[in-house]
């Protein structure tokens, strides 16, 4: 009878952990962080004012722009808030720049993603 009784309490925490992982995938938040282009941050390390004026071409041109989330260096892929569409003007004005980004959110194959619904 215990036995019975510890594997459905085992189904039940795993169903209910399982539910919770699954809510958690494109829910929405806010992460603040630096808006870096990704090419550049990732394969030369460049980021700051002075790098400013070429991620904001980057940014233009489709090169993936990532958010630096302070404090955890977490690296966040923006995406634009519907499919299809370009970076919003406040995402390429703000390149290089702090920001908070509220958004839906995934994490797919250990890459972050929100997408940029607001931008502070």
């Amino acid at each position: 009878m215990k036995t019975i009784v510890l594997a459905g309490l085992g189904l039940t925490l795993s169903i209910g952990v399982a539910v919770t992982v699954f809510a958690a995938d494109n829910a929405k938040k806010s992460v603040t962080g630096t808006l870096e282009d990704s090419y550049c941050y990732g394969l030369m390390g460049a980021k700051g004012a002075s790098h400013q004026k070429c991620a904001i071409e980057c940014a233009k041109s489709g090169i993936p722009v990532a958010l630096v989330e302070k404090g955890t260096g977490k690296v966040w892929v923006v995406l634009p808030a519907k499919n299809a569409s370009p970076y919003p003007d406040d995402v390429i004005s703000k390149m290089e720049d702090e920001v908070t980004i509220t958004g839906k959110t995934a994490n797919k194959g250990g890459v972050n993603f929100i997408t940029a619904e607001q931008v502070k």
